[in-house]
């Protein structure tokens, strides 16, 4: 397995380690409850240095970009990242994506860990002569997540520039001898940056961010809260709700994806852009929901979903949600079934059923300051 810059530090916090995506990463550090709720009332520090980083730059990075995303990327300005959809030509999901527009013809592409030779493969063959330079900056950078209500407070201390950053926007800031990428966008449903630094700086670097241990507001969290955090706010896993099986449009994702590209105005066609309008113009057989489940037992992925004796759905994720204190899943159920209030049932495979309710996604937003 691979480790992250951060694997010291990791260990040092007594971390326990799991394999993920071919990475040695902390699923826990104290309790997956404690940093679900530090999270949501404080702030969690996450490393996810596991995720690929490939820079692509030179005259035509723009075009490849325009064919590689589902996103419209002429258009973006520079400071500006984009969520995005990687998609095949039949339709499915090869990838979910964040572009980053750092200059004219320079970009960062962030992939999840899973799919980065994957998507480097697939930038490869789909280049051709375009005048690109691809350069997979994965190993030599680290990349840490700051989530949480306190968390912009905290870094206004040390920064007025960021606080003030809007949504889905990022700087480049020199910090002493390192050069750092601050960007604010999130998987938790909370405000909150991430930062991209040199790997050989990350042992300053989370001195700084943890203020040297002083500061309680802001604890290590590992991936098991990272993950019912990303359900409560109803973000897509790779994997589960989202896959090259799974149609696109299905996923509720719509935004992402911009079906008027074409001409160099609009930005060129991407692959699988016919399929997706056939998807948007069709409908899609079965789309995800969030299903609210009655009782204190949990529901599990690939259990069947069932309306009255017959299945109209497959549970894609479940947890049970420490915010809303209930079990909670995502789902992609029949079409027939999706609209809010349907009352369905959840099959766990030993004959008995958990009674559900489809609601609308996110089961958890935010309060607004």
């Amino acid at each position: 397995m691979q480790r992250t810059p951060l694997y010291d530090f990791h260990t040092q916090q007594n971390a326990r380690m799991v394999d993920f995506a071919g990475w040695e990463m902390p699923i826990l550090y104290r309790g997956i409850i404690e940093e679900h709720q530090q999270v949501r009332t404080s702030g969690g520090l996450f490393d996810v240095s596991h995720m690929g980083r490939v820079k692509i730059s030179g005259r035509h990075a723009r075009r490849l970009l325009e064919r590689l995303c589902t996103r419209r990327v002429s258009d973006m300005q520079a400071g500006q990242c984009r969520y995005s959809l990687v998609c095949s030509e039949s339709g499915g999901v090869k990838d979910d994506v964040l572009v980053y527009r750092m200059e004219e013809d320079d970009f960062l592409l962030v992939v999840n860990a899973s799919n980065r030779e994957k998507i480097l493969a697939h930038i490869d063959g789909m280049k051709g002569d375009l005048v690109v330079d691809i350069k997979d900056r994965t190993l030599e950078t680290a990349m840490v997540a700051v989530q949480g209500p306190k968390v912009m407070d905290i870094i206004g201390k040390v920064s007025s520039e960021v606080p003030t950053l809007k949504r889905y926007r990022f700087t480049v800031k020199n910090l002493m001898i390192m050069k750092l990428i601050v960007s604010r966008t999130g998987y938790t449903g909370e405000d909150g940056v991430e930062v991209i630094l040199p790997a050989k700086m990350v042992g300053a670097a989370m001195k700084m961010l943890l203020s040297g241990g002083a500061d309680e507001r802001i604890q290590p969290a590992g991936l098991g809260a990272r993950d019912t955090l990303r359900m409560e706010a109803g973000m897509p896993l790779y994997g589960q709700e989202l896959g090259e099986d799974i149609p696109a449009l299905a996923s509720g994702l719509g935004f992402a994806v911009n079906l008027d590209k074409a001409g160099d105005d609009r930005g060129e066609p991407f692959i699988g852009m016919a399929a997706l309008q056939k998807q948007a113009s069709e409908g899609t057989p079965r789309k995800l929901v969030g299903l609210l489940v009655e009782g204190k037992r949990s529901a599990r992925g690939h259990m069947k979903v069932m309306a009255g004796d017959r299945e109209v759905g497959e549970v894609t994720s479940a947890c049970a949600s420490p915010t809303l204190q209930r079990p909670i899943a995502m789902a992609y159920v029949d079409a027939a079934s999706s609209a809010d209030g349907t009352a369905l049932s959840i099959d766990t495979g030993k004959g008995a059923r958990l009674e559900a309710q489809t609601t609308a996604l996110p089961f958890y937003k935010a309060p607004k300051k």
